[in-house]
């Protein structure tokens, strides 16, 4: 090979080897820049579940027996549920069904938020055996609203349990409806009620309406009859298994338990202390934390099951624990999360809601702060509150704090603003006229708020019954 062939030969190697290097750079360099475009995507997309789980932690209750379709999706026995298994609490929409609420192929998720509870088909989800006449449905809350009430509905006879669930699927007049006048309830619930007959598959509707603002929660029930008469059932569950103390204080201690089996389905489970029946909780609940005991002492508990037809198990295998010793408590509980506005604030109040708060011991309660204002104390076990005697068309800016039994006090939640509506027209005080709450009226030249909806009486006059009105 000539000097000139093997100089050209080794000049188109050298630059063969320089693209080849130029190329592989290029490679590298988009590699890195896919990699960074996919990691801050990522985190984009886990900012946004956590502000979308953080907005929705505070809401609010669910059906847990006979179990409702969001619980049983959260169990793990209803299957392909998507994001509700992480809040079978946050069925919420507007109250007043069926006139208003969520729309019709939308009420299994209340609106359309966890929109797979929506789909619909006579296989499409797990059953509970349930039978007509008397049954008690069982609310779990996570927070104890202020009610208006309680209502059951159930699918027509001819319904089509494979069309999309509809107000034309229900009967639309409950078949069992509570009055609760506004009260708190517990935060485990309970109504009997009798449920009309049926046969096979059908959709109980039950609906929470929360008094103090808007909205109700929506919850779905599968339900399968057997019959009004079934066969008598006479095989008790199995035992539970593997029951063992979770945790301890000193006043409580925790207990978790393997889940029993039984011929037609579990209900509940009884907890004992000794031969004392201490609590009984439903049969989708595998823990329970037993409160209210003594320091430094040792107890023994044991757990049965019972079904339906009120058969009980063998008692579990026992375990002995022994509460903690009293100890200073100078630790503060966790500062109140995702403080947030309910609702619509009117011209003289704010409906407050938060995150509870976490304490090494327990928290007592909570301080609410208008400013530097404190504006009212609530327990620990409350989580909303609703501040009242504001001024018309104002701001106010509120934050929480919860303290415990010791008196550490946390730090304080995030702060929230709130302007109130401007104040409705005064209208003059008559007799034999309904008023609501927050009407306000003039006679004898002042201004009176009503305090509680009434029908107004000759002798009621507003300066004769403080009860009824509040002088402005």
């Amino acid at each position: 090979m000539s000097t000139i062939l093997k100089h050209s030969y080794t000049e188109g190697i050298i630059q063969f080897e320089k693209g080849a290097n130029v190329m592989s750079a290029i490679r590298i360099s988009h590699s890195v820049v896919l990699k960074a475009i996919t990691s801050l995507g990522v985190m984009i997309l886990l900012s946004f579940l956590m502000i979308l789980f953080a907005e929705q932690a505070s809401a609010h209750g669910y059906v847990d027996s006979p179990g409702s379709r969001a619980i049983l999706c959260k169990n793990g026995q209803n299957k392909d549920c998507g994001a509700i298994v992480y809040e079978p609490q946050s069925l919420e929409a507007p109250k007043g069904f069926p006139h208003s609420g969520p729309a019709d192929g939308k009420i299994a998720s209340a609106g359309g938020i966890f929109p797979k509870l929506d789909e619909q088909s006579a296989t499409r989800w797990t059953t509970v055996n349930i039978n007509a006449g008397t049954n008690t449905f069982n609310w779990k809350l996570t927070a104890a609203h202020a009610t208006a009430s309680w209502k059951y509905y159930i699918t027509k006879d001819n319904w089509d349990p494979n069309a999309p669930l509809s107000r034309n699927s229900f009967d639309l007049t409950p078949f069992c409806s509570v009055d609760y006048g506004g009260a708190r309830p517990p935060f485990e619930y309970s109504n009997t009620c009798n449920v009309p007959q049926r046969s096979g598959y059908h959709v109980i509707l039950a609906v929470w309406e929360v008094a103090d603002t808007a909205n109700a929660f929506y919850n779905v029930i599968d339900v399968n009859f057997g019959g009004s008469n079934p066969p008598s059932d006479t095989i008790a569950p199995s035992a539970p298994g593997a029951l063992t103390s979770t945790g301890t204080t000193s006043t409580s201690v925790s207990l978790a338990w393997n889940a029993s089996t039984d011929n037609v389905g579990v209900t509940g489970y009884e907890i004992y202390n000794g031969s004392s029946l201490v609590a009984t909780v439903p049969g989708s609940a595998l823990s329970y934390t037993v409160t209210g005991l003594t320091a430094n002492t040792s107890y023994t508990f044991t757990v049965k099951a019972k079904d339906a037809a009120g058969n009980l198990s063998n008692a579990s295998n026992p375990v002995t624990v022994r509460t903690e010793g009293v100890i200073a408590d100078t630790e503060a509980p966790s500062a109140p999360g995702n403080l947030h506005v309910m609702g619509t604030p009117t011209s003289s109040s704010v409906s407050l809601m938060w995150s509870p708060s976490t304490d090494n011991v327990g928290v007592a309660g909570y301080r609410i702060y208008n400013g530097t204002a404190l504006v009212a104390t609530v327990s620990g076990a409350t989580t909303d509150h609703v501040v009242t005697g504001l001024g018309a068309n104002s701001t106010y800016t509120f934050t929480v704090r919860a303290f415990d039994a010791a008196g550490n006090q946390s730090a304080a939640s995030n702060s929230v603003s709130a302007k109130t509506a401007e104040a409705p027209a005064a209208q003059a005080w008559e007799p034999n006229t309904a008023y609501t709450a927050g009407t306000l009226v003039t006679y004898n030249g002042s201004v009176y708020e009503c305090r509680q909806a009434h029908t107004s009486l000759q002798g009621w006059e507003p300066d004769n019954t403080p009860a009824l009105w509040l002088l402005k």
